[in-house]
């Protein structure tokens, strides 16, 4: 192989190594000021912080994916949210609704790394979603009672519809 060669195949190799895009780490100065929209306190009187990116001016008018949308999270020392009750999603729906929000990420994912093999997970599809900012398991996509999971996703079929293909592992609430 040409010194040439083995040159450029090296550059693109950390060109490829740099690109490869990770979950951000807490900002030390966006947490010491951290932007809290909302408090909800669970049954338990446990209060949990809200930073609702539409409501902080410069991530009101951002379209990101779901990693980006839970870098910006982690960076002010908070993560994604995980709907893990009933009265919290209705909390988050309602602020939701408030800000005439078309749609928001949430933490939730699919299972699809190592030891997501586990047969409670099974099939991944149906019962291998999970809150990542929690690590809560989310209830299976067929009990539709339990969760909003939307009977009309972008191709008109229940979610999850595998419509981003690659992008299978997220989860979105959408403002009907």
């Amino acid at each position: 192989m040409s010194v040439l060669r083995t040159i450029t195949i090296l550059a693109l190799s950390a060109t490829v190594a740099l690109a490869q895009r990770r979950l951000a780490l807490p900002d030390p100065r966006s947490c010491a000021n951290r932007v809290r929209h909302a408090t909800y306190r669970d049954a338990r009187n446990v209060a949990h912080s809200y930073f609702f990116s539409w409501e902080h001016a410069p991530t009101r008018s951002l379209e990101v994916d779901w990693l980006d949308a839970r870098n910006i999270c982690r960076r002010h020392c908070m993560d994604a949210v995980s709907l893990e009750t009933p009265q919290e999603n209705e909390f988050i729906k309602q602020r939701i609704a408030r800000g005439n929000v078309r749609y928001i990420w949430t933490s939730g994912r699919k299972c699809n790394f190592a030891g997501c093999d586990r047969p409670d997970l099974q099939p991944p599809n149906e019962n291998g979603w999970f809150w990542s900012g929690s690590g809560v398991k989310i209830g299976p996509t067929t009990q539709r009672n339990t969760g909003d999971w939307s009977y009309t996703g972008g191709y008109g079929q229940p979610q999850p519809d595998n419509r981003e293909a690659a992008q299978v592992n997220i989860l979105i609430i959408m403002k009907s």
